[in-house]
């Protein structure tokens, strides 16, 4: 059984492809793909519950892709993997509403970490909103 779904967004094919196999391996329902555009397509269909958003990308970098995800999926926590020379825009990042940031190479266990927190955060939001329509149904 699948504990929550995970999108990794990264153009390095091989870090993403085997990052992609790893978190399989633990029982998480993964998708990769290798661009924000893609990423965003992909969003349009899946709700996804964590999303590992790499910040450097040819095209769109992370931080304009996070800026169009939180529109999309408010809801969906998002990760931002950063390399030493991005780790102001894994800060800027946070500012824009993601849950956490990551230097790479990431610790496959620290990241996992972080996603369960980030996946916990996104239920509790969730369940404040049924709560919330709830009340309104029954006032």
């Amino acid at each position: 059984m699948n504990e929550f779904s995970v999108l990794v967004v990264d153009d390095e094919d091989d870090f993403r492809e085997t990052f992609v196999k790893r978190l399989k391996r633990r029982n998480l329902d993964v998708s990769g793909v290798e661009s924000g555009e893609k990423a965003l397509e992909l969003l349009d269909e899946n709700p996804f519950d964590v999303v590992i958003l790499d910040v450097k990308m040819p095209g769109m970098d992370g931080v304009d892709v996070l800026r169009e995800m939180k529109k999309k999926r408010p809801l969906t926590e998002v990760i931002m993997l950063t390399g030493h020379a991005s780790v102001e825009s894994g800060i800027e990042g946070m500012k824009l509403g993601a849950f956490d940031y990551i230097m790479k190479p990431a610790d496959i266990n620290e990241l996992m970490d972080k996603m369960r927190q980030a996946y916990e955060r996104k239920s509790i939001h969730e369940e404040k909103i049924r709560q919330a329509k709830m009340k309104e149904l029954t006032d």
